[in-house]
């Protein structure tokens, strides 16, 4: 009798740690401004069901030829994510992984990108709409102290101009490995070529007035970048321009190229870097 009561309190704590578990569920957006739905990756915190609060917002964007996937299929996001907020290196928080990928088996055809284009005016659905409902659907505190942005590659470049364009909106931006400009990469699809070099970080730095400097100023800046990656370049252009702004930020340059295994060893500083950043009221 002892060690059936014994297995039943140990069935019974297995089923209460399982029921307490993080998650990662598909949210669909549906945009007027680009005539179709959007799905987005939104990983909630453990007690994320239990709780009445407003969680911090990390917006966590993917690279070229990806979809909004990618961070949990390779990235091992929600394990990451999961063993930084155990270990007290993160606050609890929500993630959002939305999807700018174009339109083809692989991704990388038409539509592909952060910003707009002819026809699929993306910039303006990420703030105009998506954000928004975001926001809205779930328990997110939705202001600037509480709302961060990072991303890989092209996601990385989209996280910088992001947080260049709105400076009001965001409290951190960490870019990996990131598409600061067209020049650093092998993309050539016209649409997103054209795009990319419009809203270049890079040029924006070099015509930078001293009032956008302090708006920038207001958000903290971490950059990361493999020693072996493709994009070195543009990064380390970035962070001399930042620099010569006096627009203060971290820049890293570690062992590595352009690859998840990189990205994996990034996630969590980055997610350090966000949460001693959060308004934790």
């Amino acid at each position: 009798m002892k060690r059936l009561l014994l297995i039943l309190a140990a069935a019974a704590c297995c089923a209460a740690s399982a029921a307490a578990q993080s998650r990662v569920e598909t949210f669909t957006v549906e945009s007027a401004l680009l005539g179709r739905e959007k799905q987005c990756s939104v990983y909630l915190p453990d007690g994320y069901d239990r709780s009445e609060r407003r969680y911090p917002v990390l917006y966590l964007l993917h690279g070229a030829s990806d979809d909004h996937t990618a961070w949990s299929r390779k990235g091992n996001m929600r394990q990451i994510v999961d063993e930084a907020i155990a270990e007290g290196r993160a606050v609890e928080m929500i993630v959002v992984m939305p999807d700018a990928s174009g339109d083809d088996a692989n991704n990388m055809g038409p539509h592909m990108g952060y910003f707009d284009q002819t026809g699929w005016p993306y910039e303006r659905f990420f703030f105009e709409e998506f954000l928004p409902a975001v926001e809205r659907h779930y328990r997110i505190a939705g202001d600037k102290p509480n709302r961060a942005i990072a991303g890989l590659s092209m996601g990385g470049g989209g996280a910088t101009a992001y947080a260049q364009r709105h400076p009001e909106l965001f409290a951190a931006s960490c870019p990996l490995s990131a598409l600061m400009t067209i020049d650093d990469g092998r993309l050539r699809q016209q649409e997103f070529a054209a795009s990319v070099d419009a809203t270049s970080p890079i040029r924006l730095l070099e015509n930078l007035t001293e009032e956008q400097a302090q708006a920038l100023r207001s958000v903290r800046w971490r950059v990361d970048c493999g020693d072996d990656d493709y994009l070195w370049e543009g990064n380390i252009r970035f962070y001399a321009l930042m620099r010569k702004h006096a627009i203060p930020l971290e820049f890293r340059m570690r062992d590595g190229s352009h690859n998840w295994r990189y990205w994996q060893t990034a996630l969590p500083d980055v997610l350090t870097f966000v949460s001693a950043g959060f308004d934790r009221r």
